[in-house]
């Protein structure tokens, strides 16, 4: 059965869909990287779960599988520094750290976690789901996270 959308109604829709800019980062025996992802909504509660959609072929990906670990990392929007960074439309440099001239620290898991962050989550993969489509979903535990408050 195929159904006609309205495209207008279902950008309408798409709008209200939690929307904030985060750098995924990830580490596993001494390389690092990381990626900027829009897509990030809580799952569950109990566990606490949350769900991540990036684009397939990513260079994160080895990174978030051998680790089966990732942060998140909520940015401001008008911090050209890290959105330059972090654009996911450049092929990384094997030979650079995109981390360089950058305040990280760790929390459980030992993902990177930019200081610079309004707030982080720090995740063990639960699920991977590879769609038939141009993403592929991550499922991760919250194990830990910080907030930013302002001012301090």
């Amino acid at each position: 059965m195929s159904v006609q959308l309205n495209s207008e109604r279902v950008a309408s829709v798409l709008e209200r869909v939690p929307w904030a800019t985060w750098v995924m980062t990830a580490a596993y025996d001494g390389a690092r990287g990381g990626m900027i992802v829009r897509w990030v909504q809580r799952c569950a509660t109990e566990p606490l779960l949350v769900s991540v959609s990036v684009r397939k072929c990513h260079a994160l990906e080895p990174l978030i599988r051998d680790s089966r670990s990732f942060a998140l990392n909520l940015i401001d929007e008008s911090d050209r520094l890290l959105l330059r960074k972090f654009d996911t439309f450049h092929a990384p440099d094997e030979a650079s750290d995109p981390f360089d001239a950058l305040e990280v620290q760790t929390m459980t898991t030992g993902s990177p976690i930019l200081k610079r962050a309004r707030a982080a989550i720090d995740c063990e993969v639960v699920r991977h789901l590879d769609l038939e489509a141009d993403c592929e979903l991550f499922i991760g535990q919250v194990i830990d996270a910080k907030v930013v408050t302002p001012g301090g």
